[in-house]
């Protein structure tokens, strides 16, 4: 195998000299890095770019953080991170914590992220106490994406999920329904987040606005999943008198619930109306309605935010959340309840 001697040998230059000529650094002359250049290429010399980064003290790499890769959001947001970073030259490296808090907990707190990554995304990631002293104590520029706390100087991207709740809430009332049920997060989950609490608030909020009393018994929690819908919506039914409409907390959850209700014989819309929140690449094709949230444009967002200090300029960096608007999508899966 060439190395990096063979080609400062043939060149006539020092090894340095050769790795800032590969790395397109100033420093060097013209004639001296088309010497250097040549000499690779007659040599097949191919530098490593991770010996390269090691080199510029620079990784050129972005720890993205998510609690589960599998959901629609998750996906989506990193996705078009990935693409925005790549098109700006940096890699983005993935931690997927798989729902589970020791692996929160071993990333925070050990050495995992220690010289490999230059900044870092937070993807609806819960942290609390000790754990903002530990991502501050890694002092790399850093953004959370749908994030219910904040760390201290460090921009944000999010909906306003208690606004998107309401919207949700106000078309089903407008419709007509009020025996409206609600499924939410799943607070038993290890790597719980605030979004289900803030979207219950919403939900309720509008209710009692409109004279409706929050029933206990229509609020029901679940994991944000096709499944979880699926066993929420089936134990809601067994809870007696079926509800007129449900509030998902995800498009995912909402098309679980179809699932349910169609199984138990019941018609969407003519029976029960069903809305969600995100606006899924499926929900088109199923018909459901929601209030779509921008998952995309907030993956592109915070990559864009963190890019600013990577190259050294940090002005507007800092302390500043950026709330993106959501938007209502009528669609098939909801109508007036047949009283109306």
């Amino acid at each position: 195998m060439t190395r990096i001697d063979d080609v400062a040998r043939l060149a006539g230059v020092s090894t340095a000299t050769v790795s800032r000529a590969l790395r397109g650094l100033p420093t060097v002359s013209q004639t001296t890095r088309e010497r250097v250049l040549e000499a690779a290429a007659q040599l097949g010399y191919i530098a490593s770019p991770s010996a390269s980064r090691l080199a510029g003290g620079k990784t050129r790499a972005v720890a993205v953080v998510v609690p589960r890769i599998t959901p629609w959001f998750f996906s989506t947001v990193v996705e078009a991170a990935e693409e925005r970073l790549h098109r700006a030259g940096y890699d983005l490296l993935l931690f997927n914590l798989g729902g589970s808090e020791h692996a929160r907990q071993r990333l925070l707190y050990t050495s995992t992220l220690h010289k490999r990554v230059d900044a870092l995304m937070l993807v609806a990631t819960p942290l609390a106490g000790p754990d903002f002293a530990a991502v501050i104590g890694l002092a790399l520029p850093g953004v959370t994406v749908s994030a219910g706390t904040p760390v201290p100087g460090w921009p944000s991207v999010r909906i306003d999920d208690v606004r998107t709740a309401q919207a949700a809430t106000d078309y089903l009332l407008s419709l007509g329904h009020r025996r409206i049920a609600h499924i939410s997060g799943d607070p038993s989950d290890e790597l719980a987040i605030s979004t289900h609490l803030d979207r219950r608030q919403g939900y309720q909020q509008r209710l009692l606005a409109h004279g409706v009393e929050p029933d206990p018994a229509l609020d029901i929690e679940a994991t944000f999943t096709i499944a979880g819908g699926t066993r929420a919506t089936t134990e809601l039914l067994r809870r007696g008198e079926p509800p007129t409409a449900i509030f998902a907390a995800s498009d995912e959850m909402a098309m679980g619930a179809i699932v349910a209700l169609r199984s138990a014989g019941l018609r969407v819309p003519e029976d029960v109306s069903v809305i969600g929140v995100d606006d899924h690449d499926v929900s088109g094709v199923v018909g459901l309605t929601t209030v779509a949230q921008p998952a995309a444009d907030q993956g592109r967002i915070a990559a864009e935010t963190l890019l600013g200090p990577l190259r050294g300029n940090v002005n507007g960096y800092g302390d500043r959340s950026v709330v993106l608007p959501t938007k209502l999508v009528v669609r098939d899966s909801t109508a007036p309840p047949r009283a109306h």
